[in-house]
């Protein structure tokens, strides 16, 4: 609009042009939260894309006065810069994204030109009267505030492939089902727990829980109440675990906890805390309280062990025992 205003009259290129970049700064913020997964805050840049734009036309067409109409305009759009900053906040400290770090430097370059902008017209003896007339400031103005569109469009660009790729990571690691982590996680999550355990000369302790006859649930019930017994069963596990304690869902009806850390008497103690406090809790299907219990096998893994696998056919042949005692209770390998 600005190379082609001579076609134009100079008002009509301000308020339509004025009109277009407050509207994409409203549309901008919406967008970004909604990558972002944050509240949207559309009401507030609504109400300051039309304060924006009243301003402006107040200052161009009623009372036109150039430096006030800049200076009301740049307040206008750093309001808007700050909002899309605080949905980026914290982005630098992430180790998972650049994106977010690079579009908050972006927008931080964008108030810093604003600043300087005002900042100059007001110190120049006669300030020009239009941004499309050719004076040092403008020219330098135009060319870094045209970068700052596509930087922000590449960061853009690649927070979105982040998050997908993010979401992808997850949607293969994670049990959709219960949220827990599932075979390729625990795999990956012993990797690392079994690394920390060599440098540390510690221990890992291993718990594989099975649900009891679990089977006679979805056949009487049905796999929607089934699936609603496994979320309250692995809230139970949950609440009985350390921080740094990881359960993931194997298959079915069966968990694998590992616990890092721990020596023989703390693993069963825990073993012990997850049977109780699933035997004492009360699930209620289709109204009717239903009774469950699990039967845990628990083995150590230590950091000499070339990989968990060996720990986890123990905890399985544990298990084994604990089904064969009748179920509802904890078994240990005793290798």
């Amino acid at each position: 609009m600005l190379a082609f205003d001579f076609k134009f009259s100079q008002l009509s290129v301000l308020l339509l042009g004025n009109t277009l970049n407050l509207a994409a700064q409203a549309l901008t913020i919406v967008a970004l939260r909604m990558v972002l997964g944050r509240s949207l805050r559309w009401r507030e840049a609504t109400a300051l894309g039309v304060v924006g734009w009243l301003g402006v036309t107040y200052l161009s067409a009623v009372h036109p006065d150039y430096l006030m109409r800049v200076l009301w305009g740049s307040a206008i759009l750093v309001c808007n810069t700050l909002l899309n900053l605080s949905a980026l906040w914290g982005g630098c400290r992430d180790q998972d994204t650049r994106a977010r770090c690079l579009l908050f430097w972006t927008y931080v370059l964008a108030i810093a030109l604003l600043v300087w902008r005002n900042l100059s017209l007001w110190m120049l003896a006669t300030p020009p009267q239009g941004i499309g007339v050719p004076t040092p400031v403008n020219i330098a103005y135009v060319l870094l505030f045209g970068l700052q569109p596509l930087l922000a469009s590449v960061g853009f660009l690649l927070l979105y492939n982040e998050i997908l790729q993010r979401d992808l990571y997850d949607l293969a690691r994670i049990d959709p089902l219960t949220g827990v982590i599932n075979r390729l996680g625990l795999l990956e999550a012993s990797e690392v727990l079994l690394t920390k355990a060599r440098a540390r000369r510690e221990s890992i302790g291993v718990l594989l829980i099975d649900a009891d006859h679990f089977k006679s649930i979805n056949d009487r019930f049905g796999h929607d109440d089934g699936d609603r017994v496994l979320l309250e069963l692995v809230d139970n596990i949950r609440r009985m675990l350390r921080a740094n304690d990881l359960v993931g869902r194997v298959g079915g009806e069966e968990f694998l906890v590992l616990s890092p850390s721990v020596k023989e008497g703390d693993l069963l103690a825990l073993a012990e805390r997850i049977r109780a406090a699933v035997e004492r809790t009360a699930f209620r299907i289709n109204g009717q309280s239903y009774a469950l219990t699990v039967s845990i096998g628990a083995a150590i893994a230590t950091g000499n062990e070339p990989d968990m696998m060996a720990a986890r056919r123990r905890a399985d042949a544990a298990l084994y025992e604990a089904k064969r005692a009748g179920r509802n209770c904890v078994r240990i390998s005793a290798t």
